[in-house]
């Protein structure tokens, strides 16, 4: 018999919940401001040693969170990545139509 975790299935829901937003903010905003690209990468390991943990300890329905929660975590890393390089292209512009 497989045991899982109501409560890491809740935990997991609740992190999930939060995510759709930050995507779409990072997506609207083209903006890198309020973001911190080390606490998603911190997000993003912890979500891998979860999804390790549950493969070679305890398989079950709970991965798949793990799995979808670290989707949108790397999607709004790889929104990051996009926003920095506007910003940059942006300041480039800027700083050539000054001169």
């Amino acid at each position: 018999m497989v045991h899982m975790s109501i409560f890491e299935m809740i935990m997991l829901i609740c992190f999930g919940a939060a995510w759709p937003a930050s995507l779409y903010r990072s997506y609207k905003s083209r903006s890198t401001k309020g973001k911190s690209v080390l606490f998603t990468i911190t997000v993003i390991v912890g979500y891998i040693a979860g999804i390790i943990h549950k493969i070679l300890y305890q398989y079950d329905f709970v991965l798949y969170l793990y799995v979808l929660n670290m989707a949108m975590a790397t999607t709004d890393l790889l929104l990051w990545l996009r926003n920095r390089r506007l910003e940059k292209a942006h300041a480039a512009a800027e700083s050539s139509a000054e001169q």
